[in-house]
């Protein structure tokens, strides 16, 4: 039996979902103000406890909120706070946006020396929505938190490149790729 390690099955999905991006983006359902979206974050974390892997792709519209956006994700350190509170470490299947917001305060880390942001959705960045899922819960969202996405550091007093973020847990570096 053959077994795919983490690191390859997170690119197969960003490969299939980066796939679907330009399946979606030529759909009449995301008329000329789509833009696909295909993303990889390994270790999102900042907040007091926990850290979270976030993948994910597909396209969304701006202008109307509408996003047809998911991916997988998994707790990979308990979440103490925040939305995600309660997300043991190896949970979590997937994710999907409910819809685009205009934008969102953010801060990377639950340090109160860092101060507050805000992360604008634009031509760089989408700011979204999303209901995330764990084996057991079926169709009902086990957590529902904002998150942003963008091709640059929407944090730079902190430390490194910070492109991605879910409220609560924190911001990373994460492979990304928005195209209008």
């Amino acid at each position: 039996m053959h077994r795919m390690s983490s690191t390859a099955r997170a690119c197969a999905a960003t490969f299939i979902m980066v796939t679907l991006v330009g399946v979606l983006g030529t759909s009449t359902a995301f008329a000329v103000d789509s833009t696909g979206l295909g993303f990889h974050a390994r270790d999102i974390r900042g907040g007091t406890a926990g850290a979270v892997r976030l993948t994910g792709g597909g396209a969304f519209d701006a202008s109307t909120g509408v996003a047809n956006t998911g991916g997988g994700f998994r707790c990979t350190e308990s979440v103490g706070q925040g939305p995600l509170a309660g997300c043991q470490a190896g949970e979590g299947t997937h994710w999907h946006a409910e819809t685009v917001l205009a934008s969102t305060p953010f801060k990377c880390t639950s340090s109160a020396a860092e101060s507050l942001k805000t992360a604008t959705t634009g031509a760089d960045t989408v700011v979204l929505r999303a209901e995330f899922f764990r084996a057991g819960d079926g169709n009902q969202a086990s957590f529902t938190a904002n998150v942003f996405v963008s091709t640059r550091d929407l944090a730079p007093d902190v430390a490194g490149v910070q492109n991605v973020w879910i409220q609560g847990v924190g911001c990373d570096f994460a492979t990304t790729n928005l195209s209008a």
